[in-house]
């Protein structure tokens, strides 16, 4: 692809109206390269629009060399919601009432589409450390979100403390060197099936109920856990 002639001739095609890639290019001033790190604040002067005009050049073709970043791997990123003003101020404030409660909503369900898996590590590092466009989080305010918050929402009154008689689940964290990757795919489901993933880095330690599950962010074997299930609706005879 970075050959002139192909770069040329893919550039020179005329898109199709409608569907998903129309709203695409009605949308080039809120898409971003997403970066490594992955940036999901992006300033306005990020966006493809704002980059095209700068560099004197169409958006197609930023979009074409953008994508050739990384090795072909880059990514580009599209907040559809939540980024009306260019920023994460309407998420925070979201953050900050009394009645949020963080959880994934997919569980699986758009596996090759997105990856919801790396929230709780974006919520320690973007908003208890690193944001600069606004106020960030209190690292403890982060912590009691994704612990004993979600743990009471669930009716698990053994878990989300550091207390006698509660099960030992710890992360051990090392909160300076936390990071995340950029999400890439892999090929490792049932038929070479796909879907991305997003790897943090800086977990010293995964405990679960006193046995260590992950250490130094990879995984030891251990599978101490077992399936949790709610109440079950009995069947009407």
């Amino acid at each position: 692809m970075r050959t002139p002639e192909v770069r040329a001739a893919i550039l020179g095609e005329e898109p199709r109206p409608g569907g998903f890639v129309e709203m695409l290019r009605n949308n080039l001033h809120k898409l971003f390269p997403l970066g490594d790190p992955p940036d999901y604040e992006p300033p306005p002067e990020r966006c493809i629009t704002a980059l095209a005009a700068a560099q004197g050049k169409t958006t197609d073709e930023v979009l074409y060399d953008l994508m050739l970043q990384r090795d072909g791997r880059e990514l580009l990123y599209l907040p559809l919601l939540d980024y009306a003003y260019n920023n994460l101020d309407a998420v925070r404030e979201m953050l900050v009432h009394p009645a949020t409660v963080l959880g994934l909503g997919d569980g699986g369900a758009h596996c090759g589409l997105l990856c919801d898996a790396s929230l709780p590590t974006f919520m320690l590092t973007h908003w208890a450390r690193d944001r600069s466009r606004g106020e960030t989080l209190p690292v403890e305010t982060v912590v009691h979100l994704q612990t004993r918050r979600t743990a009471e929402l669930y009716g698990f009154r053994d878990r989300g403390l550091l207390a006698p008689g509660y099960l030992a689940d710890i992360n051990v964290i090392d909160h300076a060197s936390l990071s995340l990757e950029p999400p890439e795919m892999v090929y490792d489901l049932p038929a070479s099936g796909k879907r991305l993933i997003q790897r943090g880095r800086g977990y010293v330690a995964t405990i679960k109920s006193g046995t260590v599950v992950r250490e130094h962010d990879e995984a030891t074997g251990a599978r101490p856990g077992r399936l949790l299930r709610g109440p079950q609706a009995r069947p009407v005879a």
